[in-house]
């Protein structure tokens, strides 16, 4: 039996036998396949989990999930993971789950960027933003700060160098932290410099350079690729030479467009402990009303289930005044139609008792009392790893120095291992939910009348029984992606169409996610707008057997055989 530790990190051959494992063991829930190879080569595992029993997974409503599309962002794979098993370890004596499974489809990509936790977990790591693949120039920097682990204790944390100059000083109630000089601060003091941990290439004495920012290193950003609102290098850092030219994001493009019955999609990163919802490059106003209003709601329900604040990328989450992010994950929204969240696993000065509603000028500014809130909390909670306390090197460009100060891969980016479990364990829950409100095309009836001799009237009613329409979104609508539920009568040898066609196009069908208050003043049109018909006339020998199918892109397909009699 495949047993899994969710309280730690599993490198690449580790999560690959896992994931064959569980296939192995649960046939008829899991497959597993490969949508595609990385920079480096290495396959990107894709997980189908449904009940095969209740019919194929692409014949019904899905719901897409990935995590580590950034290298060190580690417990976005864990989340993953444990959704994965969570699903399989409840399928029995949790209804939902197992009504989950039966009607719908999830599709799970736990490391979309394998070669970059790949070099994040090795025993001497090396931490990029995403993809290994030199970018934009394709050779070995010449000069500047190369982030390493250069005196092989398995963490890359910072460098202090005194200089009566430097920018830095010790914390006045504190002396392990450092903090900002103050800006009337007399020179000459006992100051410092501070860089990340690393080796510089071609030092000059005098100047240093992080190699990432002269462009020549590992510099893109996998999660700027994706084709809706990509922009150039200029204006859009990492975004690559032109969209989904990177392998990774061109298996999950391919892969989502092939799989039009997938209707959403949550992707999984770190740290800020929040819930992203779209858009990240206009404001509320600018999404159609419908949608935002899902948003809402699902939002809410996300906040009841993990604990997460929900919030929009663009009025909450700017890194910069009046700057945006585009060509994210998001495309599926903006180009397909398809709800979107992005979830920032873990917040660590939440942990430390800061106030969370600050999700990213906190880390421009803030006071130096919540340093100190920081330090304790790591001395608490992480056992000296979050924050190392400075010791000498003799580094072979600067010469002495000391390593140490706030180790950000283990103090930051990830939960530590007594925290992870329990950390991922927040999203299952919000995960089912969101599927179970995905639209189902279900037949309502099938119904049979003769019409005169060897002549009959056959009568097909579908219905939506989720909360989202078919279409899903308004978004889609108004990209006009799709054509409506479809229905089709097959009918065997003998048998002949007097009536109607063999393929029907009936519309799309609403859920209940817009229905008003029972107090609203705005009347309901349409009250039976989740379900449609559709009449043929058949001739053909009483006995004979036809079959009916309905379906619908997102919706899913639905069977059903007839005797006329």
């Amino acid at each position: 039996m495949t047993n899994i530790d969710h309280s730690r990190f599993y490198r690449y051959e580790e999560l690959l036998a896992l994931l064959r494992g569980l296939a192995a063991e649960h046939p008829r829930f899991v497959a597993i396949e490969t949508v595609g190879r990385s920079h480096e080569g290495r396959e990107i595992p894709l997980v189908t989990l449904t009940d095969t029993a209740t019919g194929p997974a692409a014949d019904k409503p899905a719901l897409w999930v990935d995590g580590n599309i950034h290298s060190v962002e580690l417990s976005a794979s864990a989340a993953c993971l444990y959704f994965i098993d969570w699903l399989l370890r409840n399928r029995e004596h949790n209804p939902d789950v197992a009504r989950c499974l039966a009607t719908r489809t999830f599709y799970v990509c736990p490391r979309i960027n394998p070669d970059g936790a790949e070099w994040a977990m090795a025993d001497k790591p090396k931490y990029v933003r995403s993809s290994t693949r030199r970018y934009p120039y394709d050779e070995e920097p010449v000069e500047g700060l190369i982030a390493e682990d250069i005196d092989g204790d398995g963490n890359i944390l910072q460098m202090r160098v005194a200089d009566p100059n430097g920018p830095w000083k010790r914390h006045p109630q504190e002396p392990r932290l450092l903090v900002r000089r103050d800006p009337t601060d007399p020179p000459g003091g006992e100051y410092f410099r501070v860089m990340g941990e690393g080796r510089i290439e071609n030092y000059d004495g005098v100047s240093v350079t992080v190699a990432g920012f002269n462009g020549n290193a590992q510099g893109l950003d996998l999660n700027r690729n994706f084709p809706s609102g990509w922009r150039q290098e200029y204006e859009q850092l990492g975004a690559g030479p032109y969209p989904t030219s990177e392998p990774e994001v061109r298996a999950v493009v391919d892969f989502i467009v092939r799989h039009p019955n997938i209707c959403a999609g949550t992707s999984f990163h770190t740290f800020s402990g929040v819930l992203l919802r779209p858009f990240g490059h206009a404001p509320d106003e600018k999404m159609p009303a419908e949608d935002l209003w899902v948003y809402q709601a699902v939002g809410k329900k996300g906040e009841e289930l993990t604990g997460y604040p929900a919030i929009s990328i663009w009025h909450e989450f700017q890194y910069y005044p009046n700057e945006y992010i585009t060509g994210a994950f998001d495309w599926i929204y903006e180009h397909l139609g398809m709800f979107m969240w992005t979830v920032e696993i873990w917040n660590p000065k939440k942990e430390a008792g800061i106030d969370n509603k600050e999700w990213i000028h906190w880390f421009r500014d803030h006071p130096v009392e919540d340093d100190l809130k920081m330090l304790h909390w790591s001395d608490r909670e992480l056992d000296g790893r979050g924050h190392v306390d400075w010791r000498p090197f003799d580094h072979p460009q600067l010469g002495p120095v000391e390593l140490g100060g706030w180790n950000k891969a283990k103090a930051f980016n990830n939960p530590p291992s007594h925290r992870l479990e329990a950390e991922v364990a927040r999203f299952p829950q919000w995960l089912l939910w969101q599927a179970l409100i995905l639209p189902k095309l279900e037949l309502r009836e099938v119904a049979v009348e003769p019409v005169a001799a060897d002549s009959w009237r056959v009568r097909l009613v579908v219905q939506n029984s989720g909360w989202l329409p078919t279409y899903v979104t308004k978004m889609a609508v108004k990209h006009k992606l799709l054509r409506g539920v479809l229905a089709e009568i097959e009918l065997p040898e003998g048998a002949s169409l007097i009536d109607g066609r063999p393929r029907e196009e009936l519309g799309e069908l609403e859920g209940w996610a817009y229905l008003h208050t029972g107090i609203s003043f705005w009347p309901n049109k349409r009250p039976t707008a989740d379900r449609a018909h559709v009449d043929w006339i058949v001739r053909a020998p009483a006995g004979t057997e036809i079959r009916l199918t309905a379906w619908h892109e997102r919706a899913g397909r639905a069977t059903a055989s007839a005797t006329l009699r």
